[in-house]
């Protein structure tokens, strides 16, 4: 495809302003595909995190249909995948996102599916890599995540594509997921990484961090080190 790898990693917006306008929801997914320099990309979405739930899966199509031509697909896993050969359906695609949800869950559905090992060919071949929240902290080290009930745990498995740790929904309200993370990685539990605030994206070219992308003003990401933490600011750019 000619494509260096790349990833976007961002934090979905879970609480959105009140004067954000319902249809600039999917706006992570216009910055993918604009990502992907074609002029018609394909585009498949993957739900795992969410059990591929129809009404996530109806939501997204919905939404990444507003903002260029596109081939949209999606895969599902549950209860079976839904297309003849997963491996071939997801390396011809230009960009593949990846739902929020549960992370543990969406790790051990793929790993027994081998989705770690294709998503990786995918990557290799410039396939753009995309997500939010479990869609984001699935492609680094590990981070904090809710997937085993209310309180957060530190995740130390994920898929390894960035040798970082991850941390999104870094200013969400109702959970301490800012001081969660930045502990984990002042103890050593966690290696060295990068947190986004709602409605901002990592744009990773291989595994350089390459800029910060927000589709909010005035949002932030930040470089977490055990001995220090670095606000990098975000680019606003739409789709």
């Amino acid at each position: 495809m000619g494509r260096p790898p790349q990833i976007l990693a961002c934090s979905g917006i879970v609480h959105p302003p009140g004067d954000l306008p319902p249809e600039r929801l999917g706006d992570q997914i216009g910055q993918a595909m604009r990502l992907a320099e074609v002029a018609r990309p394909r585009v498949c979405y993957i739900a795992t995190a969410v059990g591929d739930q129809r009404p996530y899966i109806d939501r997204w199509y919905e939404r990444a249909s507003r903002y260029r031509p596109a081939d949209l697909t999606h895969l599902e896993l549950f209860v079976r995948p839904n297309v003849p050969d997963t491996a071939a359906h997801l390396l011809k695609q230009d960009v593949v996102f990846v739902s929020g949800g549960s992370v543990v869950n969406l790790l051990a559905v793929w790993r027994a599916h081998r989705l770690d090992e294709i998503l990786r060919e995918c990557w290799d071949k410039g396939v753009v890599l995309a997500g939010r929240s479990a869609g984001s902290l699935c492609r680094h080290s590990g981070g904090v995540t809710d997937s085993f009930g209310d309180s957060l745990s530190v995740l130390d498995d994920g898929l390894g594509f960035l040798p970082f740790s991850n941390g999104v929904h870094d200013d969400l309200p109702d959970q301490p997921r800012r001081a969660r993370y930045r502990q984990a990685v002042a103890d050593g539990l966690l290696p060295a990484g990068h947190a986004t605030e709602d409605g901002v994206g990592l744009h990773y070219v291989g595994t350089h961090l390459h800029r910060a992308l927000a589709v909010l003003p005035g949002r932030r990401a930040w470089h977490v080190r055990p001995d220090r933490v670095t606000a990098i600011e975000a680019e606003l750019r739409l789709p």
